[in-house]
Protein backbone atom coordinates (compact mmCIF):
# COMPACT_ATOMS: atom_id res chain seq x y z
CA UNK A 1 0.00 0.00 0.00
CA UNK A 2 1.36 3.25 -0.99
CA UNK A 3 1.12 6.35 1.61
CA UNK A 4 0.83 9.55 0.16
CA UNK A 5 -0.49 12.61 2.29
CA UNK A 6 -4.07 11.72 1.77
CA UNK A 7 -4.32 8.09 2.77
CA UNK A 8 -2.01 9.09 6.12
CA UNK A 9 -4.03 11.65 7.01
CA UNK A 10 -7.22 9.63 6.79
CA UNK A 11 -6.25 7.06 7.87
CA UNK A 12 -4.83 9.34 11.01
CA UNK A 13 -8.46 11.17 11.02
CA UNK A 14 -10.07 7.42 11.24
CA UNK A 15 -8.03 6.68 14.28
CA UNK A 16 -8.74 9.62 16.24
CA UNK A 17 -12.82 9.58 15.49
CA UNK A 18 -12.72 5.84 16.75
CA UNK A 19 -10.54 6.61 19.94
CA UNK A 20 -12.61 9.77 20.41
CA UNK A 21 -16.04 7.68 19.46
CA UNK A 22 -15.22 4.86 21.74
CA UNK A 23 -14.61 7.26 24.68
CA UNK A 24 -18.06 9.15 24.39
CA UNK A 25 -19.58 6.21 23.65
CA UNK A 26 -18.14 4.19 26.83
CA UNK A 27 -19.22 7.07 28.95
CA UNK A 28 -16.03 7.48 31.36
CA UNK A 29 -16.31 10.59 31.64
CA UNK A 30 -18.18 14.07 30.20
CA UNK A 31 -18.25 14.59 26.83
CA UNK A 32 -17.03 17.85 27.02
CA UNK A 33 -13.77 16.72 28.71
CA UNK A 34 -13.32 14.78 25.78
CA UNK A 35 -13.74 17.55 22.91
CA UNK A 36 -11.88 19.99 25.10
CA UNK A 37 -8.84 18.32 26.63
CA UNK A 38 -9.10 14.75 25.39
CA UNK A 39 -9.46 15.55 21.18
CA UNK A 40 -6.55 18.24 20.99
CA UNK A 41 -4.32 16.00 23.35
CA UNK A 42 -4.64 12.88 20.95
CA UNK A 43 -4.13 15.39 17.96
CA UNK A 44 -1.09 16.81 19.80
CA UNK A 45 0.48 13.20 20.54
CA UNK A 46 -0.36 11.97 17.15
CA UNK A 47 1.02 14.46 15.06
CA UNK A 48 4.17 14.63 16.92
CA UNK A 49 4.31 10.29 16.37
CA UNK A 50 3.54 11.11 12.87
CA UNK A 51 6.74 13.55 12.33
CA UNK A 52 8.99 11.39 14.37
CA UNK A 53 7.56 8.32 12.49
CA UNK A 54 8.39 10.53 9.25
CA UNK A 55 11.43 11.65 9.73
CA UNK A 56 12.45 7.41 10.86
CA UNK A 57 11.27 6.53 7.67
CA UNK A 58 14.06 8.71 6.16
CA UNK A 59 16.76 7.95 8.02
CA UNK A 60 15.98 4.14 7.15
CA UNK A 61 15.29 4.85 3.53
CA UNK A 62 18.73 6.29 2.92
CA UNK A 63 20.72 4.40 5.49
CA UNK A 64 19.86 1.10 3.77
CA UNK A 65 23.11 0.03 2.10
CA UNK A 66 24.97 0.79 5.76
CA UNK A 67 24.73 -1.09 8.81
Amino acid sequence: MEFDTTVTGGIFVLIIAVAVGGLIGSNVMPTNTILMMVLPSMLAFGLICLGIGVKHGEHRAGSSGRL
